[in-house]
């Protein structure tokens, strides 16, 4: 349905080659000329500036008709997607795995939309930290997984879901700590829960600590626990302090039951990722995150 003088354009204009979009598109080099002349000739301008050397860059032009085509492009596919959703009936058993802050606070709406939608795909859910999803992942456990945190094995593809940013947070009862705002230094002077090691959680935390040149193992670990849940709890019975999820403590914030304190020059954010083997993925898994990626999850 797209224009195929537009698909053609923008394989050029990803690889800047013509002979690369000829082979990508199974056509010869000389159609790939034609149909850019083409849209030349219809649009009155040039898309391409050519050097002697064969070298091809994108003009003014050319840069304006990338943006639209890329849009253009991902509209069609949604339009594609959707069509044929409604000619498919789905079904099957999708293994799915968790990383505990995606498991508890992102994936139940989710999942509860998707069986409203896709009531015969039976999922499993498998949760763990981000270490244990992507082991179940590479032992063909789980089929897709989501995790937080910023490992990276070449075994694995992963592709952006959400963004979420880790927040500083005590009881609102701490008669520990009074002030909204802290310096870096001073996190060393105050009781700490800390999630166990393999927690995505703790990886982030670890790395943003250490560009302000402190260290996991500096800080006053009072508790390890193992998920967030429990840290919540225990902060609620404690003067710690702790880094958590925004989107884990949504309701206990509105209830003020915990606040956050900002911490000068430290912003915590981080990636949720879909995670994958490389190759095909099964139609089940490309379903739920193609469907997943259209939720909102506030």
């Amino acid at each position: 349905m797209l224009d195929f003088r537009l698909q053609v354009f923008y394989a050029v204009a990803r690889r800047l080659s013509f002979t690369r979009a000829a082979a990508e598109l199974f056509i010869s080099q000389p159609a790939v000329t034609k149909h850019i002349k083409e849209l030349e000739i219809q649009y009155k301008t040039t898309f391409f500036e050519r050097s002697g050397n064969r070298k091809i860059a994108l003009t003014a032009a050319g840069k304006v008709l990338l943006a639209y085509a890329e849009q253009l492009i991902a509209v069609y596919g949604e339009l594609e997607y959707d069509l044929n959703l409604l000619n498919k009936e789905h079904g099957g058993v999708l293994r799915i795995g968790a990383s505990t802050t995606v498991a508890q606070y992102i994936l139940p709406k989710v999942l509860a939309l998707f069986h409203k939608k896709f009531g015969s795909v039976n999922v499993q859910l498998l949760t763990g930290n981000t270490e244990d999803i992507e082991q179940a992942l590479l032992a063909r456990e789980v089929e897709i997984g989501i995790i937080e945190g910023i490992s990276r094995s070449p075994q694995i593809s992963y592709e952006p879901y959400l963004r979420d940013e880790i927040v500083l947070v005590a009881a609102s009862g701490n008669t520990k700590i009074r002030k909204d705002i802290l310096k870096p230094e001073e996190l060393l002077n105050y009781p700490f829960l800390l999630r166990e090691p393999g927690s995505g959680t703790r990886e982030v935390i670890g790395v943003a600590l250490a560009k302000q040149h402190i260290k996991l193992s500096d800080l006053k670990m009072e508790m390890q626990l193992g998920g967030t849940e429990s840290i919540k709890s225990y902060l609620s019975h404690s003067d710690c302090l702790a880094f958590v999820s925004i989107y884990s403590i949504l309701k206990e914030i509105r209830d003020n039951e915990l606040r956050i304190i900002d911490v000068k020059g430290l912003n915590i954010e981080r990636p949720f990722h879909f995670i994958r083997q490389h190759g095909q993925a099964s139609s089940l898994a490309e379903l739920f995150i193609r469907f997943a990626k259209k939720q909102k999850i506030h």
